[in-house]
């Protein structure tokens, strides 16, 4: 394909900047312990400083690769499929979702939410940065809320966040992988006074499993 008719194509969707895919186990949140193939989708600029996949900032590093191909991948090992990046919803992600419901698979999104909501989801998590807060609408669909604990201070943001979100959402409260030691405990204190909430562990990283 020429550059003109790549670039057209992932602007619709049909092609996208494909960084990593892989079948393994959910490790945090709501469904922590399950098998699900992962999609990891380039481009963020949302600008996390502790974030643990910084490669997948820059979209350009990353192969447009056909929302087919991706499909085809996909079914060859799972029922459930979590769209992950980078920031997935920085391209459009209705004929991607579109695809794969119609190949028989779950859809979940793991996403900051700071873009316009695109796709067809069975789970939405969403876990919201300072940086660039979330739209309306994903604080409206969200099943899950995932608040990310680096320090102190980011336990007032969760409640920020929580005030924000839909009824129904499921709340977690996550420790950032470098301050763990330091933080679990706060969190495991929190929890207990405002049981509200539940404690998400990176679960993959002590099974040392991607």
């Amino acid at each position: 394909m020429l550059k003109k008719e790549i670039q057209l194509a992932v602007d619709k969707g049909e092609m996208l900047p494909l960084m990593e895919e892989f079948y393994t186990i959910q490790g945090e949140g709501y469904h922590t312990g399950t098998a699900a193939y992962f999609i990891r989708i380039g481009g963020c600029d949302v600008g996390c400083h502790w974030c643990d996949v910084k490669e997948s900032w820059n979209a350009d590093l990353h192969p447009p690769t056909s929302t087919e191909q991706i499909v085809a991948n996909a079914k060859q090992y799972a029922e459930t499929v979590v769209v992950t990046g980078g920031e997935p919803l920085t391209w459009d992600m209705e004929v991607l979702t579109t695809r794969l419901k119609n190949a028989g698979l779950r859809v979940h999104i793991e996403t900051s939410g700071a873009y316009k909501v695109t796709g067809n989801w069975d789970w939405f998590c969403l876990s919201p940065k300072k940086t660039k807060l979330p739209v309306q609408e994903a604080y409206d669909i969200a099943h899950e809320l995932k608040v990310i604990i680096y320090n102190k201070h980011d336990f007032q943001f969760a409640e920020e966040q929580a005030a924000k979100i839909n009824k129904n959402a499921i709340l977690f409260l996550q420790p950032e992988w470098s301050k763990k030691e330091e933080m679990t405990p706060l969190i495991i204190d929190y929890v207990m006074k405002n049981p509200k909430w539940r404690i998400s562990l990176q679960t993959h990283k002590y099974l040392n499993i991607p």
